[in-house]
């Protein structure tokens, strides 16, 4: 069955201001876009641009007042999720220049704060997919998933210390402690079902070879939080860390009044909501 989406959000703006947005699903080979509705009232100007890694799409909005954005969106996805622990690692000297910049800090990844911790915590595992697991399994065992403990300038460095936060904070930490062991990582922004409470959600990937592949390698998605589907995520793009692939980010005043995220298997009424109970929604944070 097709996977269903809806996402509304509002805010206003005092003054006539840019607004970078990303929030549509990414057309993949693995996630066929069967339906795409945005309706956004008023006149504002929108101007679509590439988004990294040629992901998904940015959305440029010239708006002021209030500004209130309805999208709805049905796909197929198609997407196999290998085990993790026996992909092999990829030399660094093999690496594609499209892995390499997810091997360097970010704003929110300090890896270089956490070398002496990863190799006493991670050194004796055999590199590559067992690595990654026993990473993602120790920022699980490790976090507490606790909505309100971080806010947008939380680094992955203050989530290690605090041991608490949300989505976009597991993925932080998980893809800081991969970098610092030599593994690139980036930051992945989606939408899944199964997620509790329901809302824009973070995962990561990692660039791993298969068993057996002599060259070449392939992103693999994670979740430190293990609440996500991955075989049914739904990409929207993809970052160094959440500040490249924020849903949201104004270049003036501006107050952020909702946001409503749904996503599941089951049909959509008319009107864009689900045609069963959803979850109880927690309001999306603009990274």
């Amino acid at each position: 069955m097709p996977l269903t989406l809806s996402a509304r959000f509002a805010f206003d703006l005092d003054q006539a201001s840019d607004t970078l947005m990303q929030f549509e699903v990414a057309a993949l080979d693995d996630q066929r876009i069967l339906d795409a509705q945005l309706d956004m009232p008023g006149h504002q100007t929108v101007t679509r641009v590439p988004a990294q890694d040629g992901i998904g799409e940015r959305m440029w909005m010239r708006a002021e007042g209030h500004v209130e954005v309805d999208y709805r969106a049905s796909l197929a996805i198609d997407r196999p999720i290998a085990e993790l622990e026996p992909l092999e690692e990829v030399p660094l000297r093999e690496l594609p220049g499209e892995a390499v910049p997810y091997l360097i800090e970010s704003r929110y990844c300090h890896g270089s704060q956490f070398l002496d911790f990863t190799q006493s915590e991670f050194g004796a595992i055999e590199p590559g997919g067992a690595r990654v697991a026993a990473i993602r399994d120790w920022v699980a065992g490790n976090i507490a998933y606790t909505p309100g403990a971080s806010n947008a300038a939380t680094t992955a460095t203050d989530t290690f210390h605090t041991g608490a936060g949300i989505c976009r904070d597991f993925a932080h930490l998980f893809v800081t402690l991969a970098r610092a062991c030599a593994i690139p990582a980036r930051y992945v922004a989606c939408y899944a079902p199964g997620v509790v409470p329901q809302d824009f959600h973070a995962v990561a990937q990692v660039f791993l070879n298969d068993t057996g592949q002599s060259t070449g390698g392939a992103w693999h998605l994670v979740d430190a939080t293990g609440m996500a589907d991955l075989s049914q995520a739904a990409i929207i793009g993809v970052g160094r860390d959440a500040g490249d692939v924020s849903f949201m980010t104004s270049f003036g005043p501006m107050r952020f009044e909702s946001s409503e995220v749904s996503v599941s298997h089951e049909p959509q009424a008319p009107d864009g909501t689900d045609e069963r109970p959803s979850p109880p929604n927690k309001e999306a944070q603009p990274a």
